[in-house]
């Protein structure tokens, strides 16, 4: 299949959705599909307001129309309500061309954190119309289905995460000379994860931050004891979470929490809130621990075995994710209403996946001339 991905979330952004966009994306052409991005890397863009790592796209109705305009693809996936969701859209609904959507994340609430004027029930009204005109929108957990459910949405489809158990793995304990234990945090460092409720804690070891965002400089002035050591990549990112004796996920707001499954993957168990999210990938007393009360969560999850975690993170493997996402795209609008109806998981047979998995970036349609 020739497949177009229109996304806001992309390299060098840094964060969950466009990991997840990159893993599918390398799967997929290795089963033998074309991938092509339409994203915001190559356009004319500016930073959103309040967060100058994410780039909104500029003319993103000229860029659409260029970019799907007689391409002749076999599928269409909006990923993102930004910008190039909200053209792509449009330009489908014109044309009366069949599409998927995907809710990665809690938008309006996080919005809201920057915003608390936005009338919520209005925002999610906007949100449902954006999905609904979708063949399907693909969440990630049953918890997330259930809440935007309870809203009103229709044609929900839970579309599982994933984790590349292959790049993900322990790696020993040398990366990190600390004081131990060593709670780590791996993502962004923004107001929706919740990091002070971490970083208040009175634990005994060492705190350390991977990653960076709009409230870093805040919470660093404010926090002097914690490590913020920035971005880290690739196999120094594995190290890094493979050396740390427990995870700490302080997010009431994530819909899945894919940074969660790479932790277990390296053997590290997880501690956060009882929330959707956790709740969704965390066994309690297995592979971590969900308390109301993090610092005890921190505690319990120190206790549990490496070997439950790895356990618990092959369970969201790169097939079934990428077989799912695939038996969940429409051709057209006639066979989409069949292939969607019920919510049926049938895939069919595909060739085996090579493993590790490359984690090589999906073809990007380059900017018009």
């Amino acid at each position: 299949m020739k497949i177009a991905l229109i996304t806001d979330a992309w390299a060098p952004q840094v964060n969950g959705v466009v990991r997840t966009l990159e893993q599918m994306c390398s799967a997929l052409q290795q089963l033998g599909h074309i991938v092509e991005v339409i994203g915001p890397a190559r356009y004319l863009t500016m930073p959103c307001p309040g967060y100058p790592e994410i780039r909104l796209s500029l003319l993103a109705s000229l860029t659409i129309r260029r970019a799907l305009r007689g391409a002749d693809y076999d599928a269409v996936h909006i990923a993102t309500e930004g910008p190039l969701g909200i053209a792509a859209r449009r330009y489908c609904r014109r044309r009366n061309i069949a599409f998927t959507t995907a809710c990665h994340t809690r938008l309006i609430e996080y919005i809201q954190m920057r915003l608390p004027r936005l009338p919520s029930r209005r925002a999610y009204r906007w949100l449902q119309r954006f999905h609904s005109a979708a063949s399907a929108t693909m969440v990630r957990s049953r918890s997330h289905r259930d809440e935007l459910s309870a809203r009103g949405f229709t044609n929900l489809k839970i579309w599982p995460g994933a984790v590349d158990t292959a790049r993900f793995r322990p790696l020993g304990k040398a990366y990190w000379d600390l004081p131990r234990p060593v709670a780590l945090y791996a993502g962004r460092v923004a107001i929706e994860k919740n990091l002070v409720e971490f970083l208040r804690l009175d634990l005994p070891g060492s705190k350390v931050i991977v990653g960076d965002g709009p409230d870093r400089q805040r919470l660093q002035k404010q926090f002097p004891e914690a490590i913020f050591c920035g971005y880290k990549y690739a196999d120094d990112l594995v190290r890094a979470i493979s050396a740390a004796d427990v995870f700490v996920f302080p997010s009431k707001s994530d819909t899945f929490g894919l940074v969660m499954l790479e932790a277990m993957a390296c053997g590290v168990p997880v501690a956060a809130y009882p929330v959707a999210g956790p709740r969704d990938v965390v066994d309690d007393g297995c592979n971590g621990a969900l308390d109301n009360d993090l610092q005890q969560a921190v505690y319990r999850a120190l206790r549990c075995a490496p070997e439950d975690c790895i356990e618990r993170a092959g369970d969201f493997s790169i097939r079934r994710s990428v077989e799912r996402f695939l038996s969940l795209l429409a051709t057209s609008p006639e066979q989409s209403a069949a292939e969607t109806a019920g919510d049926k998981y049938n895939p069919g047979t595909w060739p085996t996946l090579p493993t590790p998995i490359p984690a090589t970036a999906a073809t990007s349609i380059p900017p018009a001339s």
